[in-house]
């Protein structure tokens, strides 16, 4: 397994990072022990990039990590966790919270539920607009200098955000959705990361299994139901595209799934995929394509059949869209 430089300044991690929220019956029912032998055949693959969140399940995603972990080498693992996000008994979520106080109390949680003494990557899931992002930042960083977290990262921050928190303590990555059909952060974030030397650490590069073409309608617990992409006419146009794309992914010996990790992964040795799946199957599919380079024809092909904007549908409902620090700028403009 390749591995890429995790910011200006911070340790390598591999290549591509496992991504466990559908771990945690967010897109439907998970098997637990599926979970855990996708966990093991991605550190046996050498993976040791794994993403979380403590809202994941409301705590369980973080304690099946740390049963899938047990027993392993601490260095054989990095761990990085959001936090902030709120949700009700019924799993609803209700808001975000990122003041000082909430930064160490949600981390004193976590370390206990991973049975850790150190998060190697801890982030806030999303800016708290009531909460100058700052200080956030300089309460994690307090936290860095007790031991207790290795590295800063956000979020869905956009440009400004960015470079104010910057200002405060170095950030090691920004995790934020781009993938093949999700391309908005090359018009401005991405160019203020380079600037920086802050990495990105990519979700959403199959947009929530949109592009391998898995989704079959809305099922219990499976939040895409209200995911614009997935409803109605624009699910309808989507795969549309993705046939589109099955074409010229065949005619390259790939599935859609590999094509578009192949294409992510030529994005710069500062783009870090996360590979969302609960499947080990799924996961050796991604794995298979990580000796493929694609060349420059290949991807303006690519990228002819899928031009920026040519998805339907928002990667959010209106409501949750509006919560995206990320996304303030285009829906300004949208307004005007």
């Amino acid at each position: 397994m390749e591995t890429r430089p995790l910011g200006k300044n911070g340790p390598a991690v591999s290549m591509i990072g496992l991504g466990c929220m559908g771990m945690s019956g967010l897109y439907g029912h998970a098997d637990e022990n599926e979970s855990i032998r996708t966990i093991h055949a991605a550190l046996d693959a050498g993976i040791n990039l794994f993403d979380t969140g403590d809202f994941y399940g409301m705590g369980h995603n973080e304690m099946l990590l740390e049963k899938a972990l047990r027993g392993r080498r601490r260095e054989q693992f990095f761990l990085s966790v959001k936090f902030g996000g709120m949700r009700g008994p019924n799993g609803a979520f209700i808001g975000v919270d990122a003041r000082p106080v909430a930064v160490k109390n949600f981390l004193a949680y976590t370390l206990r539920r991973l049975g850790t003494d150190t998060v190697d990557l801890y982030q806030p899931a999303r800016i708290d607009p009531n909460v100058p992002v700052e200080d956030t930042v300089g309460a994690i960083a307090e936290m860095i200098r007790a031991g207790y977290v290795r590295y800063v990262g956000l979020s869905e921050a956009g440009s400004e955000t960015i470079r104010r928190a910057y200002s405060v303590h170095p950030i090691a990555a920004l995790q934020i959705e781009y993938g093949l059909v999700s391309r908005g952060v090359e018009q401005d974030i991405l160019p203020t990361l380079r600037q920086l030397g802050i990495s990105l650490v990519a979700y959403g590069v199959f947009s929530r299994g949109l592009l391998t073409n898995r989704f079959r309608g809305p099922s219990q617990g499976d939040i895409r139901a209200h995911f614009p992409r997935f409803q109605g006419a624009n699910l309808e146009r989507n795969r549309q595209l993705i046939s589109r794309i099955e074409e010229i992914a065949r005619g390259m010996g790939l599935s859609v799934a590999q094509l578009a990790v192949a294409w992510i992964l030529s994005k710069g040795q500062d783009v870090i995929p996360l590979i969302g799946t609960k499947h080990p199957a799924q996961l050796a599919e991604a794995l298979a394509v990580l000796s493929r380079t694609l060349s420059a024809d290949e991807i303006q092909r690519i990228e002819q059949v899928v031009p920026q904007g040519s998805v339907a549908g928002d990667r959010y409902a209106p409501e949750q869209m509006r919560t995206l620090d990320s996304e303030r700028s285009t829906l300004a403009q949208r307004s005007d």
